[in-house]
C-alpha cells in the first residue's frame, strides 16, 4: 500500500491529534499530496494540501486556523496537525497523492486513484 495514514483516534472537543502518511511508491517531492475526510453520509471533502515544492497549501474554509499541513521529503512523509477540534471534525481521514494544489482549490488529477486506507478521527463533545 503506497499511502499508510496513522495518528487518528478519539478526543475531546478542544484537543489535538496529528496525522501522518507514508507515503511510497510515488516520486514523493515532486507530487503534490494532501489530506480528504469523510464523515458517514456526507461527501468526501478536501482538509488540506500541499503542493510538491512544499510552499502553495489548500485549507479547507473549515479549518483554517486549527489545521496545519507540513511534509518531509527526505522522510517521504506527510503530516496534519489538528488543535482545537470539533465534533464537526469527527470523519475518516484518507491521505491522497496526485493532485492539483492552488490556496482556493485541492482536486485528484484522476480522480481519487490514489488514496489510502483512511484513519479515524473522532471528536467528542
Amino acid at each position: 500500500v503506497p499511502l499508510v495514514e496513522s495518528g487518528g483516534g478519539s478526543v475531546q472537543a478542544g484537543g489535538s491529534l496529528k496525522l501522518s502518511c507514508a507515503v511510497s511508491g510515488y516520486t514523493y517531492s515532486s507530487n503534490s499530496v494532501g489530506w480528504f475526510r469523510q464523515a458517514p453520509g456526507k461527501e468526501r471533502e478536501a482538509v488540506s494540501c500541499v503542493g510538491w515544492e512544499g510552499i502553495t497549501t489548500y485549507y479547507a474554509d473549515s479549518v483554517k486556523g486549527r489545521f496545519t499541513i507540513s511534509r518531509n521529503n527526505a522522510e517521504n512523509t506527510l503530516y496534519l496537525q489538528m488543535t482545537s477540534l470539533k465534533p464537526e471534525d469527527t470523519a475518516m481521514y484518507y491521505c491522497a497523492a496526485g493532485l492539483i494544489v492552488i490556496p482556493s482549490s485541492c482536486t485528484p488529477v484522476t480522480g481519487y486513484n490514489h488514496l489510502g486506507q483512511g484513519t479515524q478521527v473522532t471528536v467528542s463533545s
